[in-house]
């Protein structure tokens, strides 16, 4: 089953507002069951039910938003490339309370209507208060 560009969109948007309602099922409805997470620190998740677990805490703290800044679409081959920026209260000891925004890159690919690939890479910089930092993970 292949989805129509404006299946992808629309499908995307919705799957966007459940990141931002921080509705961690409405997010996994899109994922295929085979679903491959990879994050920007090298840690991935097989599955639904493995990522479901990988993201609950993060999830449970309801404290990020990610911000769309550009879609890529293609139809043929079901792939997405979706730039965006995290806002969120910064991890690091040093900064702990500031906001810190993170600018990234997923390369997402549909298969049977849902997301079976979905590949995460960041900047290795951050900004907090302004300024340009080097992530320490």
């Amino acid at each position: 089953m292949k989805l129509s560009r404006a299946e992808i969109l629309t499908a995307l948007k919705a799957w966007n507002q459940a990141w931002e309602r921080h509705d961690l099922e409405g997010v996994l409805s899109l994922m295929h069951a085979d679903v491959l997470f990879e994050n920007w620190t090298g840690g991935k998740a097989v599955g639904r039910e493995e990522l479901r677990k990988a993201w609950q805490p993060w999830f449970g703290q309801g404290n990020f938003r990610f911000i769309e800044e550009e879609m890529f679409v293609d139809e043929v081959d079901q792939k997405v490339l979706f730039r965006w920026r995290l806002e969120w209260p910064c991890p690091e000891k040093a900064f702990a309370g500031k906001m810190e925004k993170r600018h990234g890159v997923d390369v997402i690919h549909f298969k049977d209507g849902k997301i079976i690939n979905k590949l995460t890479f960041s900047k290795t910089t951050v900004e907090i208060d302004g300024q340009r930092r080097a992530l320490h993970y």
